[in-house]
């Protein structure tokens, strides 16, 4: 791990068919927390070098906490994603010791269509991150006012037959 300009990196190698992404976990100002939610998230940038059959990923973390940043490693492989949590401090990473693998299920649908728009009303205060375990791109809700019910609402792009991986970050209690 080295110290940039204005950040931080460091790297993991994925073995073939896994591939790793990492979140930064923000919390919101203490007086904002009563419009905003307490956390988001913020997917890091990497690069990636092939190495045999393995992949290094260097994550960069731009203007990093002094204190440290909570982080969220999950990697996604073969029906199956390891969600574990990190904490990055002065030029040190550590990762929890106790991965959770969560194996995807899939909701089948007797009826064939290519997309489905999945609505909701989105709760502002609570953000939820959805990914395509496939390509392990974040699939973003489009919000819209429902001038009907004058309510904001989601929309969501998904593909039948398909397992998605969703998560958000919230307190214990």
């Amino acid at each position: 791990m080295s110290e940039g300009f204005c950040g931080k990196y460091f790297s993991i190698t994925d073995p073939k068919d896994v591939n790793t992404v990492i979140y930064r976990i923000n919390e919101t100002a203490k007086e904002l927390q009563n419009k905003y939610p307490k956390y988001t998230v913020e997917r890091l940038v990497c690069s990636e070098e092939l190495n045999g059959d393995n992949k290094k990923k260097t994550f960069f973390i731009d203007y990093p906490e002094i204190e440290g940043e909570d982080l969220v490693i999950l990697s996604f492989g073969p029906q199956k994603v390891v969600v574990n949590m990190g904490f990055l401090k002065d030029d040190k990473i550590k990762i929890s010791r106790r991965p959770i693998p969560i194996k995807f299920d899939t909701l089948y649908s007797e009826t064939a269509m290519e997309l489905k728009d999945f609505k909701y009303t989105p709760n502002l205060r609570r953000p939820i991150t959805i990914i395509d375990p496939e390509t392990t791109e974040e699939v973003r809700p489009m919000i819209y006012l429902d001038k009907n019910t004058n309510e904001v609402r989601g929309r969501c792009r998904l593909k039948p037959n398909k397992s998605y991986f969703s998560f958000e970050i919230r307190d214990k209690n």
